[in-house]
């Protein structure tokens, strides 16, 4: 593949002279078509997707972030942070055939405050980082289903994590970001500091700059009471309904998911799962072992084949969703609900079966995830009652076409209940209204967008 096939919209010699000054001025921090290692380093966790970028960054700190933002301007490039490529289907309706892709991969680091309950994480840095650093201490953090998500790109797009009924989006627990901004500095945003930017970065993240470090507040929590519970898919009508009835009460304590998921015959799969369909009811409960087991007892009644609902130490709570270890291609699409009566109970249990989808899902989301707190930023909140995630595989490019349009139906399928709502870290597609997630404070994003980029240097995930 040549150079001139990825650059497209870039005249050839002019295209030539960018990729000279960005290896002049990057050395080996930079990787072009044709180089060892390009096609690795432009593959994203979603391997569904194949981004074709003028360059590939490789920065293994700040500085060389600095250096990487300013070559790029040089050059005549754009720039599109990206620590791990979750989203990067939404980065689909993006050209990045003249845009230097800044994998973060390589700038990772904890550094935990046990006594302020704080820790301070680099730019490309998983959960899985954070988790591990912070269990010593008895510590958790507001983290998502999944360890090996970036903390920047999740956090600062919001972050539903099974700790939000009681604790609120992960993007509220964001003390300050270390950023580089369009005009290559290296800038500190806390909402003493740069308190606009700060603003905007808490929901526009990698449209305003390379985030390189973040602050967040740690929880208090060492342990939670947490587990799954199993029914064959025989069973999905019974146990939606259940669900549906008792997580409409339930305290903010509790934050749980049900799920329908369609597993193929595969030999890496537990006999449990392989080649079945099951309802399984997940997630955690912050109180006692008696409290939370007296609450579950409307669902244990129901007899799952499997139980495992316990007291396990926090750091094992990221498992607890079976969540894909290794980069998986896959379509999504979602949709935020204001309730769960039951017509849109049925209408969930009838999709779920539909062919091309393997899970068909509900968060339990309200509580403490629906209020925006006092100083938010420009995401603080969560609008509506639950989250309806519709996931297909695409085992090969050519499969791409009927996943997305069956997670596309599988959504559809409760268009009666969708609010006007978006949950920007279940973005993993092109043509989402963005607009919708961040309500009255659009204009306002928009104009600071225009203040802090006004050449429109970074290409995000989640344009603003």
């Amino acid at each position: 593949m040549s150079l001139n096939d990825l650059a497209i919209d870039v005249p050839h010699a002019a295209a030539g002279a960018a990729a000279a000054e960005l290896r002049a001025a990057l050395g080996d921090r930079v990787l072009l078509p044709g180089d060892d290692g390009f096609d690795a380093a432009r593959t994203p966790w979603n391997v569904a997707v194949a981004q074709r970028p003028f360059a590939v960054a490789l920065p293994r700190s700040a500085g060389d972030v600095v250096d990487v933002v300013r070559a790029a301007t040089l050059s005549g490039l754009r720039v599109a942070p990206q620590s791990t490529g979750h989203a990067a289907a939404a980065l689909g309706d993006t050209d990045l055939s003249h845009t230097v892709l800044v994998s973060l991969r390589g700038l990772r680091g904890v550094e935990v405050d046990a006594a302020a309950r704080t820790a301070r994480v680099l730019g490309g840095s998983l959960w899985n980082d954070v988790i591990e650093a912070a269990a010593p201490h008895g510590l958790a953090a507001l983290h998502g289903s999944a360890g090996d998500v970036s903390v920047a790109g999740y956090a600062l797009s919001g972050g539903l994590s099974f700790y939000a009924r009681a604790h609120g989006l992960a993007v509220n627990a964001v003390r300050a970001v270390e950023v580089v901004t369009a005009d290559g500095s290296l800038v500190r945003a806390t909402a003493d500091e740069n308190a606009d930017l700060f603003w905007a970065l808490r929901g526009g993240s990698g449209a305003f700059g390379v985030v390189v470090a973040l602050e967040i507040d740690l929880l208090p929590i060492a342990d939670v009471f947490s587990g799954m519970l199993l029914w064959d898919a025989s069973r999905a009508a019974d146990v939606a309904h259940a669900w549906a009835e008792w997580s409409a009460s339930a305290p903010e304590t509790a934050t749980t998911a049900l799920r329908i998921m369609n597993f193929p015959p595969l030999p890496q799969l537990p006999p449990f799962l392989s080649g079945r369909s099951v309802v399984v009811i997940d997630g955690a409960i912050e109180e006692t072992d008696a409290a939370a087991s007296a609450l579950l007892a409307p669902l244990r009644a129901l007899e799952p084949e499997l139980d495992t609902f316990a007291r396990i130490p926090a750091a094992a709570l990221v498992a607890v969703h079976m969540d894909p270890p290794e980069p998986t291609p896959s379509a999504t699409w979602h949709a935020m609900l204001g309730g769960l009566p039951a017509d849109a109970v049925d209408a969930f249990v009838a999709s779920a079966h539909a062919p091309g989808l393997f899970v068909q899902e509900l968060r339990h989301v309200g509580g403490a995830a629906s209020r925006r707190p006092e100083h938010g930023g420009a995401v603080a909140a969560l609008a509506g009652d639950y989250l309806l995630h519709s996931i297909a595989m695409v085992p090969a490019p050519e499969a791409a076409p009927a996943a997305t349009a069956a997670v596309r139906q599988g959504v559809a399928a409760l268009a009666p209940w969708h609010i006007d709502a978006v949950a920007l870290t279940f973005l993993d597609a092109p043509g989402a209204d963005r607009a919708v997630a961040f309500g009255d404070a659009w204009a306002r994003l928009r104009q600071l967008k225009l203040d802090y980029d006004p050449a429109n240097l970074f290409a995000a995930a989640r344009p603003v």
